[in-house]
């Protein structure tokens, strides 16, 4: 199955996408929320975690894969950006398109950036989310190589502020309810075949404990302040292991962080945190 080049710039969508309190509530409990963080849990006074925006656009009408032909079974999730314009409400209909943006040549595989952005009923852009994808076996077709080497790498210098956070052991199969059911997160046969000792937690859910992380330390938890949070998904975690988020202030909006598991070396890099 060959990667479909022709693919760049094309949009599938707009579809209408709707998500209620209870959709909130579970995301925010499966990227660990706990009851200190009442106000991501209970439906009264209820604030929508930012990085509730990768998984705020569910729709099969909005499935990339079918512009590129993607065998999933060579796709890993490279890096992941959100950008917020609008703090998200706990209810909402929204109208969202998927553009694959560029497809980039790595030689050993094929690097794909799409951007699927919302809008509320208005018309009014609500958020971005522009996940970044490595196909294994899909390079060597002469392509640009695209953007190289590190970014948003930390100071040389001793963390600001250092947040640790565990996971549960039942965290993969909490987070898979909004919406991402990839047997690797849940099947240990399925994790075997794939070299793993045991499934693997979700980088989005990663992604969320450091959304979390950097909220509490700089945003005194308020989601209108985080406007845009990028990673690179460098390791591995899995369910029961503590995240560690570490993190430097560069300048009064700019968070660069990175997160470790005591088990293994970095498991996020190349980050950035965007403030108000």
């Amino acid at each position: 199955m060959a990667l479909n080049l022709d693919a760049v710039g094309k949009t599938l969508g707009p579809a209408l996408c709707e998500y209620n309190e209870d959709d909130v509530i579970l995301y925010a409990l499966g990227v660990g929320a706990q009851p200190g963080e009442l106000d991501f849990l209970y439906e009264k006074n209820l604030k929508v975690l930012p990085t509730f925006a990768v998984v705020a656009a569910k729709s099969r009408d909005l499935d990339s894969g079918k512009l590129l032909n993607l065998d999933y079974t060579k796709v890993l999730h490279g890096e992941n950006r959100i950008e917020i314009y609008q703090p998200l409400s706990p209810r909402a209909k929204i109208s969202a398109t998927v553009t694959v943006k560029a497809i980039y040549d790595k030689g050993k595989g094929a690097v794909v950036v799409s951007e699927i952005e919302a809008r509320d009923e208005s018309g009014d852009l609500v958020f971005k989310n522009i996940p970044t994808t490595f196909i294994r076996g899909e390079g060597g077709f002469g392509g640009d190589r695209g953007p190289t080497g590190a970014k948003n790498v930390p100071p040389d210098r001793a963390p600001d502020k250092v947040v640790s956070m565990k996971t549960q052991d039942n965290q993969a199969q909490i987070y898979r309810l909004s919406g991402d059911k990839n047997p690797l997160h849940v099947d240990p046969e399925f994790a075997k075949r794939s070299g793993f000792d045991r499934p693997i937690l979700h980088g989005l859910c990663t992604y969320g404990h450091c959304g979390r992380a950097v909220l509490q330390a700089y945003c005194d938890n308020d989601p209108g302040r985080l406007k845009a949070f990028e990673v690179r998904f460098s390791g591995v975690v899995y369910p029961g292991e503590t995240i560690t988020t570490e993190m430097w202030k560069v300048d009064e909006k700019t968070i660069v962080f990175q997160a470790k598991t005591s088990e293994s070396s970095v498991v996020i890099s190349n980050a950035v945190a965007e403030l108000a």
